[in-house]
């Protein structure tokens, strides 16, 4: 049996396993690669594999980052089935067109400049009509029912807490008369956050493929996000400006709504009456699937509709479908909230939002998830004082704030009580979904409390498991790290550097983001250097 490593290897995006066994290829996720230039070329690849042997794809939910080649694996010939949950697959039904839409217009737009620079035209990775053909191929199955895919693989998804639908998967695989069990995390969620469930306890693995988006930082509580969005509102409000919150359109836009429903409804009757603008024909269809998947929300949430108090629905809330509606919030008079996608800034109407907005020294941008490395987003959120938006050089002068409690990936705490509640541990562990800091820290830490062994995964790694008795053997090996004691002083200094940065971001409340970017200058010539010694003690 085989795992190879085709994606979300020392990143966050384009997630995707191929699982070979004896018989049978089976494919976990089949995500779309985001951020800078280069994730265009890794889309445009070729597989690493041919589309039409893969017998099953298993979803572990619909983020973009992990059904998003869905339609290109199509394309190109895969013909099996994909498994998912039923939330899973209604919201790839309307994340997938969606994203086909985007690949139509994003090289419309480039072949406009193309056919002036006397170039060759390109084609879309693939078209929402491809999308929409993709979406045959899908078959719902419930949490926590074992399905038998063969006579030699069987199969149960857990809610994984992350996202409506998203799920942690486990397999077991028989194979020369013994059964081995692999377990793939998934995106775990961040406990206690509005909405979901906390993920699902695995009581074994034998094998686990986990993710370690924030293996190297602590949330903040819920409570004290709920206080410092306060006083992002009330402040910007005060200074006639507007608050722009670019969201996934899936779970993050569902959640900022039911927090300022919970903020609006308070005492604090300052912001009763700011608007709130969604501003995402995607984040309006995903909440209506919400709405009609309420039996997976958390008790808590499921408490407050019962009495009547649906956290999608509260007064001063507007929903903008069309262009038009869209385009009328930049020339809306006094203060508004505006909830946008994408949530990196990489698409859709929150650029042009960002566009009116960044400029102005009375507003404000709120990040409220993930950005990856590349993306407008993360180059905002990393102090860039000049972005280009559609052509046209905008300057950054409005405060930016970063809330990371509300991301729907567990922190490290959160992945270490995972981890921790897994009753028979797995002989191996490989971590994915991070970058390098996340990984080492992370990595660190399950080997000091937990003695076990540990590999943070590279793109186009495979890795063969002969049984659960005997060691597993590297097909693509990768460089062995020497002078290990050495490494772990560099780990440590890492973690400080982190812990300081994390400090910096959580005081932002009080001195925001902006005025400790000399500081974190500072901290990233440090990181540098850093880098160069621990090449230099590999390399002795």
């Amino acid at each position: 049996m085989k795992i190879s490593f085709l994606g979300a290897t020392e990143m966050v995006t384009g997630s995707c396993y191929l699982l070979t066994t004896d018989k049978h290829k089976i494919l976990i996720d089949c995500g779309l690669f985001q951020g800078d230039s280069d994730s265009d070329d890794l889309n445009r690849n070729q597989f690493d594999f041919d589309p039409a042997s893969i017998d099953f794809l298993l979803l572990t939910h619909s983020h973009i980052d992990h059904s998003g080649r869905i339609p290109l694996l199509v394309k190109r010939g895969f013909k099996g089935k994909i498994l998912s949950t039923k939330a899973t697959f209604e919201l790839c039904s309307i994340m997938l067109p969606d994203s086909g839409y985007i690949q139509e217009m994003d090289v419309e737009w480039i072949n406009r400049k193309r056919i002036r620079a006397g170039k060759t035209l390109i084609q879309p990775l693939y078209t929402l009509d491809d999308a929409e053909k993709s979406l045959k191929y899908f078959q719902v199955i419930n949490y926590d029912e074992i399905i038998k895919l063969t006579d030699e693989i069987e199969v149960r998804f857990k809610d994984a807490g992350h996202v409506l639908g998203s799920a942690i998967i486990e397999l077991w695989i028989k194979e020369k008369d013994k059964k081995i069990k692999i377990v793939f995390s998934g995106d775990l969620g961040n406990k206690d956050i509005p909405i979901m469930k906390n993920p699902s306890i695995v009581d074994e693995a034998d094998y686990l493929i986990m993710e370690a988006t924030y293996g190297n930082k602590v949330h903040g509580s819920i409570e004290n996000t709920l206080l410092f969005l306060l006083d992002i509102i009330i402040h910007t409000v005060e200074n006639g400006g507007n608050i722009v919150i670019p969201s996934f359109a899936v779970g993050r836009t569902q959640e900022i709504l039911y927090m300022l429903n919970m903020l609006k409804e308070s005492e604090y009757s300052k912001i009763k009456d700011i608007p709130v603008f969604v501003d995402s024909p995607l984040a309006i269809n995903a909440t209506n699937i919400f709405k009609s998947n309420e039996d997976l929300f958390d008790d808590e949430t499921k408490e407050l509709i019962r009495k009547g108090d649906n956290p999608f629905e509260f007064p001063n809330l507007i929903f903008t479908k069309t262009a038009e509606e869209s385009k009328a919030i930049n020339f809306h008079e006094g203060s508004c909230i505006i909830v946008s996608a994408s949530g990196m800034c990489e698409a859709g109407r929150i650029r042009h939002h960002l566009k009116h907005n960044l400029w102005r020294g009375n507003s404000c941008v709120v990040f409220v998830g993930y950005q990856a490395k590349g993306t407008l987003g993360r180059r905002i959120l990393d102090g860039e004082k000049k972005v280009k938006i559609f052509g046209e050089d905008i300057y950054v002068n409005c405060k930016i704030y970063n809330l990371n409690v509300l991301s729907g990936h567990a922190d490290q705490k959160g992945l270490l009580e995972w981890f921790s509640a897994i009753k028979k541990k797995p002989v191996k562990v490989f971590l994915t979904h991070g970058e390098e800091d996340a990984l080492l820290s992370f990595s660190k830490l399950l080997k000091e409390n937990f003695n076990i062994e540990v590999e943070i995964a590279s793109m186009g790694e495979t890795v063969e498991i002969e049984s659960v008795e005997e060691s597993i053997s590297i097909i693509a090996e990768k460089p062995s790290i020497t002078h290990k004691a050495d490494l772990n002083v560099i780990y440590d200094i890492e973690s400080i550097l982190n812990s300081i940065r994390e400090t910096l971001i959580n005081n932002s409340v009080l001195n925001d983001i902006n005025k400790a970017k000399l500081l974190l200058e500072k901290m990233e010539d440090i990181r540098s250097q850093l880098k160069n010694l621990d090449n230099f003690i590999k390399n002795a």
